[in-house]
């Protein structure tokens, strides 16, 4: 089996291509290696997957006019997993052009190549964020997703959108994926976990907005990627009898599914276990709510579990001492780590 995977030299879709090489998959990797955020970081992920013989670099921008669709006419994967976006809610109001580029100009280029060369499966990428400010947790995958708070949500709220049309019309298999809040080695350098565990080091605040009153449902990205390689198999069928919950469309073979850990964790709790695993102490400096933000986050992870069976979670504690041992070997000490780009894009 071979499979396209699109921002492959991203944090997810390093873990992924290197599940999918390890079992002896053929990859094919489409990346921009754009400047959001330090590209040597991205290189160094695609490093380590150039040394599998099965895997094979493309560079480029997946908004660019027929390029995805010259790549599926010459490669052919069985498969397509759609991870390229422009990522980061508080950048999507600094920057939202970048994200009409990429994420619906992109989107749409994807979508077409996969119409005039239909994989078996197309996997896409959406966000927890769809779900807005909604009071009622945890989300499930029915629940109304209206209310954006970011136009970077309501970007991924339109990729689910476009996905469902193209399903409808061409009969693409689509499962959208709902992912919350992924940390873990290789991880984005803009994100909590980086630039909590940087401060620590640093013996820098930590800023806490909504002064620390704020959940997420943090979740491991091994734990995501075997969520993803499961569901990698379970292709949408329309009709089909649908599964207790289901989020499958009556109209179209497109379904939609949360993977998250399943249990909100405090932003407090999660700085305690990472003061546990650096062996350092936080200093925290308290701020008000972000616009865009939203006070917490829980999936509802019972449609993913009808479709897939049991799954392992892996405890934050452990994910946390896995990250801070792989950010020091790769920033040593983290003393001169360098800051997040997180306002310029490319």
């Amino acid at each position: 089996m071979s499979v396209l995977i699109t921002g492959s030299a991203g944090f997810i879709g390093y873990h992924l291509a290197l599940r999918l090489l390890t079992e002896g998959r053929r990859v094919i990797g489409f990346d921009d290696h754009n400047a959001y955020y330090d590209p040597a970081l991205k290189a160094a992920r695609e490093a380590r997957l150039a040394q599998f013989q099965g895997y094979l670099a493309l560079r480029g921008q997946i908004q660019t006019p027929g390029l995805l669709s010259d790549v599926m006419a010459r490669h052919r994967p069985q498969m397509v997993v759609h991870l390229a976006a422009q990522a980061g809610v508080r950048h999507s109001i600094e920057a939202p052009d970048t994200y009409l580029a990429t994420n619906l100009a992109g989107t749409f280029q994807l979508l077409e190549a996969a119409r005039a060369h239909p994989p078996a499966h197309l996997v896409m990428a959406s966000s927890s964020s769809v779900y807005g400010g909604s009071p009622t947790m945890p989300y499930r995958e029915t629940d109304p997703t209206d209310q954006p708070m970011s136009f970077y949500a309501a970007t991924k709220k339109a990729t689910e959108g476009m996905a469902h049309s193209y399903a409808a019309l061409y009969g693409l298999p689509i499962t959208m994926l709902r992912f919350f809040t992924v940390y873990g080695p290789w991880g984005r350098p803009d994100m909590a976990p980086f630039l909590f565990t940087q401060a620590l080091m640093q013996d820098r605040p930590i800023p806490l907005f909504n002064h620390g009153r704020m959940q997420r449902d943090f979740t491991y990205v091994d734990d995501l990627v075997d969520a993803i390689r499961a569901l990698m198999d379970v292709i949408p069928r329309h009709p089909a009898i649908p599964v207790a919950g289901d989020s499958l469309s009556p109209v179209a073979p497109w379904r939609v599914v949360n993977i998250g850990n399943g249990a909100p964790v405090s932003l407090t709790a999660f700085i305690d276990a990472l003061q546990v695993a650096t062996g350092r102490t936080a200093r925290l400096q308290m701020l008000p709510m972000q616009p865009g933000d939203v006070v917490a986050t829980w999936a509802d992870t019972g449609l993913l579990g009808r479709l897939t069976g049991p799954r392992a979670i892996t405890p934050l504690e452990v994910g946390l001492a896995r990250y801070v041992n792989w950010f020091i070997s790769y920033h040593g000490a983290g003393i001169a780590a360098p800051k997040p780009v997180s306002h310029h894009a490319a």
